[in-house]
């Protein structure tokens, strides 16, 4: 079973939101199990679609605090480490989705082209080794390897 981490801003407009969501129903459609930071956004907008499609959820918080995480986040694991988490993220990742993203996502990025992970990117970082996809559905299917790539 792969695990896909899905990045992005806490903060995120409607069109990064339904880019979100749909990736995570299909992520979970295609029994992948979604590992994101567990907070808003891009995060809450992926987790609440694997959710919803009866996936497996993983939010790796920032906080000790468990009970931060969004209601669609089934394992919700409170680090304490505040951004430093963001590396977890990435290496507990088989591949990474970004959606749009500010700051956090450039790290999370970056850690994982340093060590090698796929990074698909949907409206984010215009940054080599980046795979720029499309659509929500070429960018699962370039995660997964479901199209060669």
């Amino acid at each position: 079973m792969k695990i896909v981490g899905v990045i992005g801003a806490g903060k995120a407009d409607n069109e990064l939101s339904e880019l979100a969501y749909a990736v995570g129903r299909i992520l979970a459609k295609e029994g992948a199990i979604l590992i994101n930071g567990g907070l808003g956004g891009v995060m809450e907008a992926s987790s609440k679609g694997a959710f919803e499609e009866g996936g497996l959820t993983v939010g790796i918080l920032p906080s000790h605090n468990k009970e931060d995480a969004n209601p669609y986040v089934k394992i919700p694991l409170a680090t304490g480490l505040g951004e430093m988490r963001n590396a977890l993220i990435v290496r507990s990742a088989d591949a990474l989705i970004a959606i749009g993203g500010e700051y956090g996502t450039l790290s999370e990025i970056a850690f994982a082209l340093k060590t090698g992970k796929k990074v698909v990117g949907l409206k984010t970082w215009d940054i080599e080794g980046v795979i720029k996809a499309n659509s929500p559905e070429e960018a699962v299917q370039i995660a997964l390897n479901l199209n060669g790539r």
